[in-house]
């Protein structure tokens, strides 16, 4: 089934047309499709690289941290551009399994897979991004 024939009752029953055709929310859909989830993280990337290199423009808010978890990181784009800006940062990506086996070392950057949902890794601060519609 086509996900854009849910669009009407998306809008009229507020479910997401990819939930109901998939049976699961495209997250977990990307654990059990290589070729989705290769596509969804490169979407990620391009989309996380374009608002991080703007937030760092002129967000200063981490400059005085030491270490800092991206809850829902991805293959941790967010935080390699965050820890290129400031190395003085020890990052913390934490994502979801089947995620984080395709993520890329990055320098300054550690990667621990599990569920937010479960416990979320300690840090001076937690970045939430693009996440709390689950």
């Amino acid at each position: 089934m086509d996900v854009r024939s849910q669009l009407k009752n998306a809008v009229l029953g507020g479910r997401l047309p990819f939930n109901r055709v998939h049976g699961t929310h495209a997250y977990e859909y990307a654990g059990k499709d290589g070729k989705f989830s290769q596509v969804f993280n490169t979407g990620m990337f391009n989309h996380t690289t374009i608002l991080v290199k703007k937030m760092l423009e002129s967000y200063k808010g981490f400059q005085n941290l030491e270490q800092l978890v991206v809850a829902g990181g991805g293959i941790g784009v967010a935080l390699s551009l965050i820890t290129s800006k400031y190395p003085n940062i020890k990052g913390i990506n934490f994502d979801l399994p089947h995620v984080i086996q395709h993520a890329p070392p990055y320098l300054g950057v550690k990667h621990v897979a599990g569920d937010m949902f479960e416990s979320i890794p300690k840090g001076d601060a937690i970045l939430l991004m693009g996440i709390l519609h689950d």
